[in-house]
């Protein structure tokens, strides 16, 4: 099969595509025909720098994929071949997404919602269950609650935005000017130019932040929020504001969810969940996918078109 493979670590150009030995699926585990695959900016950290562990015979990047089962392994009986699925398998050990076939435990993966194709449904997995897993699992979000997404236009600024819409909550989101309407469009009560306004001098009484771009951003946010509100940072534990007393904090790092998963097909299957697509590629050009995502500057999401 064909793959993309970090042939060492550096820049974009180590990506190189090969031919390397079709995966086999073993126990609970099916074999997925890839059709597309996502491209986030973890990909791009794991590229740079040996800070992966879990690497097969070959490096092949990516674990956003969406296409159709091919084989099932043994124990295996949520899905048969011909399923449509989507799925973010093994993160954050590698999961080799970048290839034309992906074998991995079929709890990582959902039935693909008929109104995604299967580039939109490569979109979704890593960073929409970031944004499920914090908004649920970590800040517990009620409907009725005010909350902060920070870069509300990116990968997964725009899910955390209808996600948070969907579950009931008062949106405000901030976002250059020009992508104002776009962040609207996705459901957001209001949004702030970050580019001209300094977010903590017009918002306030927020019950949940999420900061998905660090450099200061979440200690700017503890100003806005309401006593024993969460801050939820998605930069690392290094971006965790001290000087947090009286507040919720904490690091999210997403992983595989088959309940998250359903949850986020459902909201797709009802039109609550779009993925905005900024770019979509053939594979052979995932260095180019890789320059785009290391810009910063997307509007939703970039992915490779695997097989047609």
């Amino acid at each position: 099969m064909r793959a993309v493979v970090i042939s060492e670590f550096g820049g974009p150009e180590v990506l190189k595509v090969s031919e390397v030995a079709k995966p086999e699926p073993g126990l609970n585990e099916i074999l997925v025909r890839v059709h597309a695959a996502g491209v986030n900016p973890v990909d791009a950290k794991t590229r740079s720098v040996e800070a992966l562990i879990g690497w097969g015979e070959h490096r092949i990047s990516g674990w956003d994929v969406s296409g159709t089962v091919e084989a099932v392994g043994p124990g295996v009986t949520l899905f048969a071949p011909g399923d449509e699925v989507f799925g973010m398998p093994r993160f954050p050990l590698a999961a080799g997404g970048y290839a034309e076939y992906v074998a991995a435990p079929a709890r990582h993966f959902a039935r693909k919602p008929a109104a995604l194709s299967h580039e939109e449904a490569a979109a979704v997995p890593l960073a929409a269950l970031t944004a499920w897993q914090a908004l649920t699992d970590t800040a517990d979000l009620k409907p009725g609650q005010r909350v902060l997404v920070h870069a509300a236009a990116g990968g997964v600024g725009h899910f955390a935005v209808q996600i948070a819409k969907a579950l009931g909550a008062h949106v405000i989101g901030t976002a250059s000017a020009a992508k104002h309407d776009f962040v609207r469009s996705l459901g957001a009560d209001e949004v702030v130019d970050y580019r001209t306004t300094a977010f903590e001098d017009v918002v306030a009484d927020v019950d949940v932040a999420i900061d998905t771009v660090g450099n200061g951003y979440g200690a700017r946010s503890l100003k806005v929020l309401k006593p024993g509100g969460t801050l939820i940072t998605l930069n690392g534990p290094d971006e965790i504001p001290a000087g947090a007393d009286g507040f919720r904090t904490g690091w999210t790092l997403v992983e595989p969810d088959f309940n998250g998963m359903k949850a986020l097909a459902a909201l797709a299957a009802e039109g609550r969940l779009k993925p905005a697509l900024d770019t979509v590629l053939p594979l052979e050009e995932a260095a180019k996918a890789h320059e785009i995502v290391e810009q910063g500057r997307t509007t939703g999401k970039v992915v490779l078109s695997v097989v047609a």
